[in-house]
């Protein structure tokens, strides 16, 4: 990958691209036999270019752009046919900050490898809600690693279950999906105290989500 051929917009520091080489050549590598570079770097370039222009910390954008790029390569093998057979389920909010991370956490953390987890908001934001993050180290689950992120065709078509916690209208519906709506506060702005019960609310959802999918909860 060059800066000339998939970055002519951007003034890259000399870091930032050889952060973005070598994501690139971490994707090719992991997604041998399945993409090729063209397909890997387009997609890397169109996730890098959907944190450029809200990011904060530019540093850590090739970091963010691999990591959903990753995410949205998975997701197309899936569409066209490579798949595990784990059930993958997409949790969707409004900025991806509070509830659809905490679901995503509580299921990663019980499922394990018997399923898989993703998450988006129809208006990401810039952080992951403080609170959210420090109800959910009381319970042992670590979400202060994730970001908030966009949801795209590809992650909404590969997803055998979409749950909606409030995007409204602006949630996607496509045909021969699973849809649940979660009707659940917004944590946003909210002290510890009031999202502990929003918390409690999500993982007894979420357990019973698993049940459905015959997956078992680990904990």
């Amino acid at each position: 990958m060059t800066e000339t051929a998939s970055f002519p917009h951007r003034n890259l520091s000399i870091d930032q691209q050889l952060a973005l080489r070598t994501a690139a050549t971490h994707l090719t590598r992991d997604f041998d036999g399945v993409f090729g570079q063209e397909t890997i770097e387009r997609f890397l370039t169109s996730s890098y270019d959907q944190f450029a222009g809200h990011s904060t910390i530019p540093n850590f954008l090739p970091l963010l752009a691999e990591r959903f790029a990753r995410q949205r390569l998975h997701a197309l093998a899936k569409v066209e046919g490579h798949t595990d057979g784990r059930p993958i389920v997409l949790f969707l909010c409004v900025h991806n900050a509070g509830r659809s991370q905490m679901a995503m956490g509580f299921f990663q953390h019980l499922a394990g490898d018997g399923a898989v987890a993703w998450s988006g908001g129809s208006e990401p934001g810039y952080e992951l809600n403080p609170a959210a993050i420090a109800a959910m180290s009381e319970r042992g689950i670590d979400i202060s690693r994730e970001f908030a992120k966009p949801w795209t065709d590809e992650i909404v078509r590969a997803a055998d279950v979409v749950v909606s916690m409030g995007c409204g209208d602006a949630c996607p519906v496509f045909p021969g999906k699973r849809y649940l709506d979660w009707t659940l506060d917004d944590p946003a702005g909210k002290a510890v105290d009031d999202v502990r019960p929003i918390r409690d609310d999500i993982e007894r959802r979420v357990r019973g989500l698993l049940d459905d999918l015959g997956v078992p909860a680990q904990h």
